[in-house]
């Protein structure tokens, strides 16, 4: 199992936009087999900020993920919304154990 956090700064005209294309882009993506989990959540005290929390099988299921026609298309959508570059982190489960 591999944890991919996933921190978006948006441009504050665009957070409804963002938010509007994030939701499409993760209502498809919990539909993939290899995606186990698929989270969308803004921050509270400064809603410009996003966390996408995407638990995948393993590292083939992240590689079909990027190939989908929702991600290339929301990765498209959200790039000049963004307010800075996004960043991504990986993590492996500790506990409980897998």
């Amino acid at each position: 199992m591999i944890i991919v956090n996933v921190y978006a700064t948006v441009k504050k005209n665009y957070i409804e936009d963002f938010k509007k294309a994030t939701i499409e882009n993760a209502k498809n993506s919990i539909n993939e087999p290899g995606i186990l989990r698929f989270d969308f959540i803004q921050q509270e005290d400064e809603p410009n900020n996003f966390l996408l929390v995407e638990i995948y099988k393993d590292e083939s299921a992240i590689s079909k993920h990027k190939q989908t026609q929702h991600y290339l298309k929301w990765k498209e959508t959200v790039e000049n919304m963004m307010a800075q570059p996004r960043k991504s982190i990986r993590y492996l489960p500790v506990f409980p154990a897998v």
